[in-house]
């Protein structure tokens, strides 16, 4: 009740100051001069404002300029750099040497190469007993009109053993000549360029083929003098058999043993039986190596025929691997094995 008293008493000045008394109390009359004296006072009203979203004060304008720049710039970079690289007015890759360049897609080279073939198997076959059914072939493959034993004068006996296509050139989008590989009875191995005309998926021999020659045993070059490392060898030839055996077997486990973590080899699986170590070659070097072993496979006898018979023995051949070996303690663990690239000579003694 005492606070209440005291606020009302604070309240009374307010109020007397805010009403006037009637005796100070301005007429009509100055009361309308001094509205006229005196503008206005009262504040205007703001009118709303209408909202305008500028991404964090505009920057984001600026960052997307930044990127673009960016972006021309790294594309200019790399322009040059790949115009270096290339060198000035790069030129395409050009055409192969065996067909003639803007020819290629057009002319049907696998059936030309295949056509090629059944002809060579037919032209390369003659004898006086099959003349008239090797012209009866041959008219498969001629044109209308052609010689019908194609330059044979219908003597003589060849047999074809066996061909593949050695090559292929492609003149225009019609025309290409076609080489095989081919051994005859005689043992010769001979090139035989067939000319094939093609047209709408039709195909002909257009014109006599050629004998030419094969390819002639090349000289190889002397062997890099690689120094030997004779104790590794002699450590491998005691080892490695086992490798080979379980090898030629397909005894898995066996295997393994020989097998560096994590190798996995496909066995031959009986194909061949283990005949012995002919030969190991390793170089000196580290703990990693690549050597040639050559080895000897025994197959199996002829079936039907029992040990001892006469022409029962079984075929041996010599092959030559290739193996990376890796040193674990005192053992060295196959890695890899495949066909040897080297030349197949006994190692220096």
């Amino acid at each position: 009740m005492v606070r209440r008293a005291l606020l009302d008493r604070d309240d009374e000045p307010e109020a007397a100051s805010e009403v006037p008394s009637r005796e100070h109390a301005p007429t009509h009359s100055q009361v309308q001069s001094r509205r006229l004296a005196q503008p206005d006072s009262r504040p205007l009203r703001a009118e709303p404002a209408t909202p305008h979203w500028r991404g964090a004060g505009g920057r984001w304008l600026v960052w997307v300029g930044r990127v673009v720049v960016w972006a021309v710039l790294l594309l200019i970079g790399y322009r040059g750099v790949l115009a270096i690289v290339s060198g000035p007015n790069s030129p395409s890759r050009p055409a192969s040497p065996r067909v003639a360049a803007g020819v290629s897609a057009s002319f049907p080279v696998a059936l030309a190469e295949a056509y090629a073939l059944e002809f060579g198997n037919v032209y390369l076959n003659f004898s006086p007993a099959t003349a008239a059914s090797r012209s009866k072939a041959l008219a498969a493959f001629l044109p209308a009109g052609a010689d019908p034993q194609l330059g044979w004068n219908g003597v003589g006996t060849q047999q074809l053993l066996d061909e593949q296509v050695a090559g292929i050139t492609v003149h225009t989008a019609h025309t290409a000549v076609v080489t095989l590989l081919a051994r005859l009875d005689s043992g010769s191995l001979i090139e035989l360029g067939v000319p094939v005309y093609a047209s709408g998926g039709s195909m002909a021999v257009s014109g006599d083929p050629a004998l030419l020659p094969g390819p002639v045993s090349a000289v190889m070059p002397a062997a890099a003098g690689t120094a030997p490392d004779r104790a590794t060898e002699a450590t491998l030839q005691t080892q490695l058999a086992g490798f080979f055996a379980a090898y030629a077997s397909g005894d898995q486990t066996t295997l393994a043993r020989f097998l560096t973590p994590g190798t996995h080899l496909t066995r031959l699986g009986g194909e061949v039986s283990f005949g012995g170590i002919d030969a190991v070659r390793a170089p000196a070097g580290g703990s990693t190596r690549a050597i040639t072993v050559t080895v000897t496979w025994q197959f199996p006898r002829p079936a039907g025929r029992r040990a001892g018979a006469t022409g029962t023995a079984s075929a041996a051949l010599q092959m030559t691997y290739e193996l990376s070996v890796v040193r674990r303690g005192g053992t060295w663990d196959v890695q890899s094995i495949g066909a040897s690239a080297q030349a197949a000579v006994p190692g220096p003694p």
